[in-house]
């Protein structure tokens, strides 16, 4: 698709209902009560929260060196992302990496030793909330282009993911191993499927995926929300804006050790990444 049309949001969101809480239910339910819940939901973040869109950001953090992701605009491509280090001024100073139909173009930063940053682009203290400067955390901040998507994954570590300027369509569905046909684990692709894209199923090819896909959750993430998506819980995003910025946090959670297939191909992907020079999101830099 041209990544300067408009990808729109599907007019009725399929599967079972994803839980929504406003921001002081949250707060009284508790994060780790919510992890221990175990299904995706949805937070409103306080009417308040002044959180930055790419102005604010570009301001901030223009000179901060960010990781660019690239790959063809193609759901089905079976290949890997390549990755080079840029600044995030030049990803929002060149047209073409958001208006190249070809190609799809995303930036992230693990900013999880820059907490000043991380509360002046979110507008509250994210630090009290998710104490996510402990080893093996993840504070991300990601941006795209309208288009982006990203393939049926799941991660090792429990999601909270934060919208601040544009929507995202997310896709979830239960965690499983089998079911969902698992790539090459040898080739660190253990933890994505063989079917791409969950809205594109060959049915006769992938019948085990129909009852999880069964149970599947769907949501359209809105600027000023907030999606907590558990460990293990299978998923794919397609920003839907001409601009997304999202903030995530990467929390590691004992959770994992009742998934051990979960658990299994995170310690080899770690393993492999580190062999093979493939981008492990390790914090950036703290700001001097």
């Amino acid at each position: 698709m041209d990544a300067s049309q408009p990808v729109p949001a599907r007019s009725g969101l399929g599967g079972l209902p994803v839980p929504r809480l406003s921001f002081d239910e949250f707060m009284a339910f508790g994060r780790d009560a919510l992890i221990r819940a175990d299904v995706p939901v949805v937070i409103t973040l306080p009417g308040g929260t002044k959180g930055m869109g790419k102005e604010g950001v570009a301001e901030l953090l223009g000179e901060l060196p960010v990781t660019l992701f690239t790959e063809p605009s193609n759901k089905q491509n079976p290949e890997r992302w390549t990755t080079r280090e840029i600044r995030l001024a030049e990803f929002f100073a060149d047209d073409t990496y958001q208006n190249d139909a070809s190609t799809w173009n995303r930036v992230v930063s693990n900013i999880r030793d820059r907490p000043g940053d991380v509360n002046r682009i979110l507008g509250f203290d994210a630090g009290k909330l998710f104490d996510y400067r402990r080893a093996l955390n993840a504070a991300n901040l990601w941006i795209s282009h309208r288009g982006v998507f990203t393939q049926s994954h799941f991660d090792e570590l429990e999601n909270f993911n934060i919208a601040l300027e544009g929507r995202k369509r997310f896709v979830m569905a239960p965690p499983g191993s089998r079911a969902y046909y698992p790539r090459s684990l040898k080739r660190g692709f253990g933890d994505k499927s063989q079917v791409f894209d969950f809205d594109d199923v060959d049915q006769a090819r992938y019948p085990r995926i129909a009852a999880k896909l069964a149970r599947r959750r769907e949501v359209v993430l809105e600027p000023g929300q907030m999606l907590y998506l558990p460990l293990g819980w299978w998923h794919q995003a397609e920003s839907l804006d001409a601009m997304n910025i999202n903030v995530n946090f990467w929390l590691r959670d004992p959770k994992i050790l009742r998934r051990p297939y979960v658990l299994g191909v995170a310690v080899y992907t770690a393993v492999f990444r580190k062999l093979k020079g493939v981008y492990n999101y390790e914090p950036a830099q703290a700001a001097s």
